[in-house]
């Protein structure tokens, strides 16, 4: 295998390590999409380096954030201060410096932890989707569990209008959060009639997460509230202060309210941010964009009473609509007629199209990271954790020219860079950082991880290796929202619901069934076929419990012996990211599946010497 100076991989291994070339048409449209940088970029690009590292310039100063300036020749001082410096030579050019700290930071004591789909997670209060209170209530439960974090899956908006997109890992930017999960009697100056009350109870008895009907009603409260108070003290001025990214945001909410939420689709003469059509629109529609900018600020409060002093991880999807937000504002540095997704496997033969438009490398360096920078930023902001879906997207990603994942191609990054800036912004917010390393990872990606304080992330389902024999630098988990729960796996209705589906062939899926629950009836003291599924559900997580990792986490599906996996990949026709828990929240503390986990994993977690550092 070759790469080619766009970045291009001409062949690629799958899973069994055969190796497949890459179709010459293939190469052409992604060196054509991609297209030739300019000249001068390894010496305008930014530098991203650790205190120490050589310069590969003399006589350099480096102006640091807080306006200081630092004498360089050669090589950075071992007590140059992380951050993102300017570096100027004496021939005048200026490039970004970015200075970490080599490794993320790390909690130094093990913990466990509960996963939850948080619009699952209804409580009595909700209004049909488990929102930013009912987050606060599971915190709060995990916390008198003696549970060191809460895992949720992406909190990142989607397009303002009436259909709204069920998957969390398609959003519309990933620097600002979906307004569904507000809490409406938490907004500021809301008045709630009788009517309002009795619409909130009858979404939250359905049977599914209606998401088009919850917004539908939760828009009409807030937009209401909103008109009634559009100075409510302290909005205005920290809109003043989100500068340029928020002002893009409640920009593109506001005319996709008009034009709807695919940028390209829109005006010729507001398809450019930065123009002098969108700022006179801003002017003239200021009331449709602050509101959109008021939504953020009622999500900043609402999400720092939820996460309180607990570590919520957060999770980052691998990409953004392209025609959203953040497809709008970076557009100039994302390939067009491209897609990112995965080559065919021995689970989808016919490849994965995720539909989101990937970055050009050599554009992101040369926008000095900015894209990455601000959606990690966001993502960590006022929560403590970060997982990286995907994270071998760092190294390389599959570009899907046309729509078909078989005619695709790998694609490279500058993986040390980004690394360091994902260091960076871990220790600067005190986050610890997950990637999501399933599935094919090609050598070198783990170790690069690991050398970088990125923790690894370990499945029962998928590992050969017995718990106890996983990392430390790692969390520990069962299964995935896209994965069978025990409940599914151990009653067979998991594989019942796939074969209706038509997701996969019958004997295959039984086969891939039975090697899984090898893992719990070959273990010692594992239960006999004859037990019932809870007995399964705290013999896995008594198993997890035996593994070193530095964080171990159970899905709260799992607990409450749910049979339907939130998300079957590929299954359009099913109510995938629209199941709700069983249970509602307030009740989770007293459920007898809840305690068994608890015990069988905090329990026996307990007391172990911690293996993190910071």
């Amino acid at each position: 295998m070759s790469t080619d100076r766009w970045g291009i991989d001409d062949s690629w291994l799958d899973a069994l390590d055969t190796e497949h070339t890459v179709d010459r048409a293939t190469i052409d449209r992604l060196r054509e999409v991609i297209g030739e940088p300019p000249a001068d970029l390894e010496e305008t690009a930014p530098i991203v380096a650790v205190p120490g590292d050589a310069l590969e310039v003399d006589h350099a100063v480096v102006v640091c954030e807080d306006g200081t300036s630092i004498d360089v020749d050669g090589e950075l001082p071992a007590d140059v201060p992380l951050g993102y410096h300017r570096l100027r030579t004496p021939d005048g050019r200026d490039r970004l410096l970015v200075v970490h700290p080599g490794r993320c930071w790390l909690p130094e004591e093990r913990s466990w932890g509960w996963a939850v789909q948080l619009y699952a997670a209804r409580g009595r209060g909700s209004a049909g989707i488990g929102d930013l209170a009912d987050l606060r209530t599971v915190r709060e439960l995990a916390e008198s569990q003696g549970a060191g974090f809460v895992l949720v899956n992406p909190l990142h908006a989607v397009g303002p209008g009436p259909e709204q997109e069920d998957s969390p890992y398609l959003p519309a930017t990933r620097r600002f959060r979906n307004p569904v999960y507000l809490r409406l009697d938490d907004v500021p100056g809301v008045q709630l009639t009788d009517d309002d009350r009795a619409r909130a109870a009858e979404l939250n008895g359905a049977e599914l997460v209606d998401r088009d009907a919850t917004w539908a009603f939760k828009r009409a409260v807030l937009q209401r509230t909103f008109d009634a108070d559009p100075d409510v003290a302290g909005f205005r001025d920290w809109w003043w202060h989100q500068g340029q990214p928020l002002q893009d945001w409640a920009n593109w909410a506001a005319i996709a309210d008009e034009h709807g939420a695919n940028w390209p689709d829109w005006p010729a003469d507001l398809r450019d941010p930065r123009s002098d059509a969108v700022r006179a629109w801003s002017t003239d529609h200021e009331p449709q964009v602050a509101f959109h900018a008021w939504l953020q600020w009622l999500l900043d409060g609402q999400l720092a009473a939820a996460t309180g002093d607990l570590t919520v991880i957060q999770d980052l999807p691998i990409g953004v609509s392209g025609g959203g937000a953040d497809a709008w504002a970076w557009q100039d540095v994302l390939a067009e007629g491209v897609s990112v997704g995965a080559p065919p496997d021995a689970f989808n033969a016919k490849g994965q199209d995720w539909g989101s438009p990937p970055l050009v490398p050599w554009r992101l360096r040369a926008a000095d990271y900015a894209p990455f920078v601000e959606s990690i930023r966001a993502t960590m902001a006022g929560a403590g954790g970060l997982r990286i879906d995907h994270v071998m997207g760092l190294f390389r990603l599959w570009w899907v020219p046309g729509g078909d994942p078989t005619a695709g191609a790998y694609v490279r990054y500058p993986a040390e860079d980004l690394l360091g800036i994902v260091a960076l912004e871990s220790h600067r917010a005190q986050a610890v950082v997950v990637g999501e390393d399933l599935g094919t990872v090609e050598d070198g990606v783990r170790e690069a991880m690991a050398e970088h304080g990125v923790l690894s992330y370990r499945l029962l389902w998928f590992e050969d290796d017995a718990p106890a024999e996983w990392p430390a630098a790692a969390m520990g988990a069962i299964t995935t929202h896209d994965l069978p729960t025990v409940a599914g796996l151990w009653t067979g209705s998991d594989v019942a619901e796939q074969v209706e589906l038509g997701t996969g062939e019958p004997d295959q899926l039984e086969r891939d069934r039975q090697q899984l629950l090898a893992h719990l009836v070959d273990a010692p003291a594992g239960p006999s076929r004859r037990m019932g599924p809870g007995k399964a559900v705290e013999r896995a997580h008594a198993l997890l419990a035996t593994a070193p990792c530095l964080l171990l986490s159970a899905t709260l599906d799992d607990a409450l012996g749910v049979q339907r996996r939130p998300n079957v990949p590929g299954a359009m026709a099913r109510p995938n990211w629209r199941l709700p828990l069983p249970v509602p929240v307030e009740d989770l503390a007293g459920h007898r599946g809840v305690r068994d986990v608890v015990r069988a994993l905090g329990v026996s977690s307990a007391g172990r010497s911690g293996t993190g550092s910071s």
